[in-house]
């Protein structure tokens, strides 16, 4: 990266920040509740350590082996405080390429899935924390558990002692409009309090919102936000599978 494009790249992440804390604030929320996870797929590493360098701690990465190629490159960044998250689908065949290799898991969605994730966990290792994706708008195309499982697969986990079951996220109907992504939001927060009901428990944590509708997701309970290109800029085209 050019010294031009990292102080743009800083411009961005400031306005981000500032944007999250009017945001909360708007909201009745404290700004720290709040965990910017900045979503690096298919940009270099050298983004990463640039947003890095500016305080930025948590990395989202869709793509498994361009995500452990980062890992690689960059082994810096979970020595030093930060965290990987793992954003995208995975299929269960690769498994055993995430467990233990991120902070979090956004996006386990099928009790073989998690029973395979906790099965690839090497032993000894900390238990992995995941979080639950709903398919919170019901479309075919979509990954994520329907609404009507998500109590069988939330039980699954629980009985998986190696998993930590830390919450839900969804990926709503995409609006270029955040506001109509906004009831999407308000459904998840009450599938996830009426789960930590039903099971007696404690679910901290609700992953839902990016760049264009992040704003709308914290005025609805948004404990972590996936942001990409209002940090990064515009994402360069996959090119490798």
């Amino acid at each position: 990266m050019t010294e031009g494009e990292k102080q743009q790249l800083g411009e961005r992440l400031a306005t981000v920040r500032e944007r999250l804390v009017d945001a909360a604030r708007a909201a009745g929320r404290r700004p720290e509740e709040i965990r910017l996870v900045a979503v690096s797929k298919l940009h270099p590493v050298e983004a990463v350590q640039a947003a890095f360098a500016l305080g930025q701690r948590a990395f989202g990465e869709n793509y498994v082996q361009e995500a452990l190629a980062k890992q690689e490159a960059f082994p810096e960044l979970a020595a030093q405080g930060g965290e990987w998250h793992c954003i995208g689908h995975v299929q269960t065949n690769k498994a055993k390429d995430v467990a233990g290799r991120f902070a979090l898991i956004h996006t386990v969605d099928s009790v073989k899935f998690a029973e395979t994730l906790a099965r690839r966990l090497a032993p000894g290792a900390n238990r992995q924390a995941v979080l639950v994706q709903v398919n919170i708008g019901d479309e075919a195309q979509k990954a994520g558990v329907p609404e009507s499982d998500l109590p069988r697969l939330v039980e699954s986990i629980l009985n998986l002692p190696r998993l930590e079951l830390r919450g839900l996220m969804c990926l709503p109907p995409f609006f270029d409009d955040g506001e109509a992504a906004r009831p999407f939001f308000a459904r998840l927060r009450v599938l996830r309090d009426e789960t930590a009901a039903r099971f007696g428990m404690t679910l901290p944590e609700l992953s839902m919102g990016m760049s264009g509708d992040f704003v709308q997701a914290v005025r609805e309970g948004a404990t972590i936000v996936r942001i990409g290109s209002d940090i990064f800029g515009p994402r360069p085209a996959r090119t490798t599978a």
